[in-house]
C-alpha cells in the first residue's frame, strides 16, 4: 500500500454479538418497547395534528390551532409535557430508550416530506407506520455511562454490565490509545440474538493511492455472482437456495400455529433464525469478495444496475397479465438474493479506505451486448445464450466475462481515472458517472419501464396527506 496518506477523523461502526442473562434480555427488550412506545406515541400526534388541520381547512378555510411540529426538539417537547399521563412508568428505562424513538419518526417524517418535494431522489417514501413488537426492536444510546470496560463487557446506561458473545479487542484497543472515541451504542434484537453496535469517532489515514495502476471490471450476475474482466469467475453463494427446503417447512408450522399461542412464537422463533442465518452467510462472502477488490486493483468498474426494473411483477396486470409466472417469480427471488445493492455499498466506503476508485458506468450502456473485440452491439441477447458470439469478428467468449471487460473499455474510453469518489445525488447515495454530453450510447434494454397499471400509492390522500383513522 502506498505511503500517501492523510491523517482523518472517520466514522466506523463496530458490532458485537451480546450474551446477556434472562434478567438483562429482559431489560434490553423494555428498553427496545419503551423506544416503540414512543415512537408510536408521536406517530399519533401527529396524525391527530394532520387531521386537525385538514377538518379547519374544509370548515373554515383556513388553520386555526397550532400544529405540532415534526423535528425531534418540538416532539421531545410535547413529549415532556405528556410523559407522566401517558407513560407514568417512564422512570423505569433510560431517556435515551425514548429520546431514539422520537428521532427516528423525525427522520422518517423528514424523509416522508423530502420524498414528496421532490428533495429525495429513488422510489417514494411512504408515510411512517407504526411499529410492532418483534419486528426490528433496536434502540440508541447517545448519553450517559456507553463504554467498554475489557475484552468481554460493556456498560449501558440503566441496563448496566453486559457480557459480549464476542471479545472487543479491536474497539477496546482504540479506545485506550485514544485513537477512537463512542458516539453513540445502538442495542438490536435479530432472531433471538442481540448485538450492540458502537458508532465511533476513530483516527484513520485516508489513503490517496494503493499503489495499483489497474482496472478492473465487475459484471454482477445471478449465475455467477461476479464475473472479473481478469478472467475469473466468483460463484454466487444462494443461501437461500440451499435452506429453502428448510424455510418452507418453518413456514408451513407457522402457518399451522394458532395466533398468539406459546407454540406458534417457539415456531416463529425458529423461521427468524433460518432467515438469520441465511443473511449472515450472504453478507460474510460479500465483505470477503468486496475487500479483495477494493485492496487489489486500482480502480473498480461496475455497472448501475436497475433492480427495480429487473424485478417488475411476477403477475403482471389485469389488462396485460404475464406469462411463466413461476419461473419468473423464481428469477426475481434469485435476482433479490444477490444483495447487487449491498455490494455496490461495501465497494462504496472500502474503496476509500484502501485507496482505490469505484467508477459506475452508465445504465445505457449495453456492456452484455457490444463485443468486447471489435465493438459491434448485437441486436438480440437471450438470457439462456451463456456464450457471446459475434458474427464479425468471430468471438466466442461467456458472455459475463465479455460485459466485464466492455466496463473497462467504457471507463478507458470515458477517461474517469481522476475521480477520486464517485458524485453523489440528491440522496446522498452514489450517482452514476454519466458520459460526455452528445455522445449517444446504444440502448442496453435493462432500465426503468412504464409502470404497471393498477398501482395505486397506500396510505395517501390525493392532496398527499396520510390517511387518519
Amino acid at each position: 500500500m502506498s505511503t500517501d496518506a492523510q491523517g482523518a477523523r472517520l466514522h466506523q461502526a463496530f458490532r458485537f454479538a451480546l450474551d446477556p442473562a434472562r434478567t438483562q434480555r429482559r431489560a434490553l427488550a423494555a428498553h427496545c418497547g419503551a423506544a416503540r412506545f414512543a415512537f408510536n406515541w408521536g406517530l399519533e400526534q401527529v396524525q391527530a395534528s394532520l387531521a386537525l388541520r385538514e377538518f379547519e381547512l374544509c370548515m373554515f378555510g383556513e388553520v386555526r390551532s397550532e400544529s405540532l411540529g415534526w423535528s425531534l426538539p418540538e416532539l421531545r417537547r410535547e413529549w415532556n409535557r405528556s410523559k407522566e399521563l401517558v407513560a407514568p412508568w417512564w422512570g423505569e428505562h433510560s431517556k435515551e430508550a425514548y429520546s431514539s424513538g422520537l428521532a427516528a419518526l423525525a427522520a422518517a417524517l423528514r424523509g416522508w416530506r423530502a420524498s414528496r418535494s421532490g428533495e429525495r431522489a429513488g422510489a417514494a417514501v411512504g408515510f411512517p407506520r407504526f411499529r410492532k413488537r418483534g419486528r426490528r426492536d433496536s434502540c440508541r444510546f447517545t448519553t450517559g455511562p456507553v463504554r467498554v470496560d475489557d475484552p468481554r463487557h460493556i456498560t449501558l446506561p440503566r441496563i448496566g454490565r453486559l457480557r459480549t458473545a464476542e471479545a472487543t479487542v479491536a474497539l477496546q484497543r482504540r479506545l485506550t490509545a485514544g485513537t477512537a472515541r463512542i458516539l453513540a451504542a445502538t442495542i438490536a434484537r435479530d432472531a433471538d440474538r442481540w448485538f450492540v453496535a458502537f458508532t465511533c469517532e476513530v483516527d484513520g489515514a485516508v489513503v490517496a493511492d494503493n499503489g495499483r495502476r489497474d482496472t478492473v471490471g465487475v459484471d454482477l450476475g445471478v449465475h455467477t455472482l461476479a464475473a472479473l474482466s481478469t478472467g475469473e469467475l466468483v460463484p454466487s453463494v444462494r443461501p437461500l437456495r440451499r435452506e429453502e427446503r428448510r424455510t418452507r417447512r418453518l413456514q408451513r408450522t407457522v402457518g399451522r400455529r394458532r395466533k398468539g399461542s406459546a407454540r406458534r412464537r417457539r415456531a416463529v422463533g425458529h423461521l427468524a433464525r433460518a432467515h438469520r442465518r441465511v443473511a449472515s452467510v450472504r453478507r460474510h462472502h460479500l465483505h470477503v469478495l468486496t475487500t479483495r477488490l477494493a485492496q487489489s486493483h486500482g480502480r473498480i468498474v461496475v455497472e448501475d444496475l436497475n433492480v427495480r426494473g429487473m424485478i417488475r411483477s411476477a403477475r403482471g396486470t389485469l389488462s396485460q397479465p404475464r406469462r411463466r409466472v413461476r419461473a419468473r417469480a423464481g428469477q426475481n427471488r434469485a435476482v433479490l438474493e444477490c444483495g447487487f445493492a449491498e455490494l455496490r455499498r461495501l465497494l462504496d466506503y472500502k474503496c476509500r479506505w484502501y485507496g482505490s476508485t469505484l467508477v459506475v458506468a452508465d445504465r445505457w450502456f449495453p456492456s452484455s451486448r457490444r463485443c468486447s473485440g471489435c465493438g459491434t452491439v448485437r441486436g438480440d441477447l437471450p438470457r439462456r445464450e451463456r456464450v457471446f458470439r459475434c458474427g464479425r469478428c468471430s468471438l466466442e467468449l461467456d458472455r459475463d466475462l465479455n460485459a466485464a471487460r466492455n466496463l473497462v473499455r467504457w471507463a478507458e474510453a470515458h477517461d474517469v481515472a481522476a475521480s477520486a469518489v464517485e458524485t453523489q445525488n440528491a440522496r446522498g447515495e452514489a450517482a452514476a458517472i454519466r458520459p460526455p454530453a452528445g455522445e449517444r450510447l446504444e440502448e442496453a434494454r435493462t432500465g426503468p419501464g412504464p409502470e404497471p397499471e393498477g398501482i395505486t400509492t397506500r396510505g395517501r390522500h390525493r392532496s398527499g396527506l396520510p390517511n387518519v383513522r
